[in-house]
């Protein structure tokens, strides 16, 4: 019969989130969409930028992530861009992070959206919020590291 896409694809990448926080955790999560997000995902129309998760009555939710409408939806048949979105995660999974975010204080970001063997599938960071001396040090580094590359690159 028909063979599935084995791998993964990413659709789209929150780099802003690496840079606001310090990422100590990672989740696959699947996620609960109309028709029309799933083809506008297709066609890459994702923003995960100001995109947020919450765990709302023991359910995770992917909040303010933007999802384009499809074009060719109408009016009718088309989502809301920002709407909430539910994220499917294991019981296991939502007590650990129901634990880790009301106790340590810290935050679920959606870091990138990617196919896997067909399925859309969100990944989760649970970071904590980098101060702006450590923003600068990041800065700092990674345009070391860029001058490093620059003076190897021409020995």
């Amino acid at each position: 019969m028909g063979e599935k896409n084995i791998g993964i694809k990413i659709i789209s990448d929150n780099r802003q989130a690496r840079f606001l926080y310090t990422i100590l955790e990672s989740y696959e999560a699947g996620i609960e969409l109309v028709g029309t997000e799933v083809k506008s995902i297709r066609q890459g129309k994702v923003n995960l930028r100001d995109g947020y998760a919450i765990i709302r009555n023991n359910e995770a939710w992917l909040l303010n992530a933007h999802i384009a409408q499809y074009q060719a939806g109408g009016q009718h048949f088309n989502h809301e861009p920002r709407r909430s979105r539910k994220l499917l995660l294991h019981r296991k999974e939502i007590n650990k992070l129901i634990g880790q975010v009301e106790q340590k204080g810290l935050t679920l970001v959606p870091l990138k959206m990617y196919f896997k063997n067909g399925w859309i599938k969100v990944s989760i960071g649970l970071g904590k919020g980098k101060k702006i001396h450590d923003k600068r040090e990041s800065i700092k580094r990674r345009q070391d590291s860029r001058d490093i590359a620059r003076a190897m690159k021409q020995s």
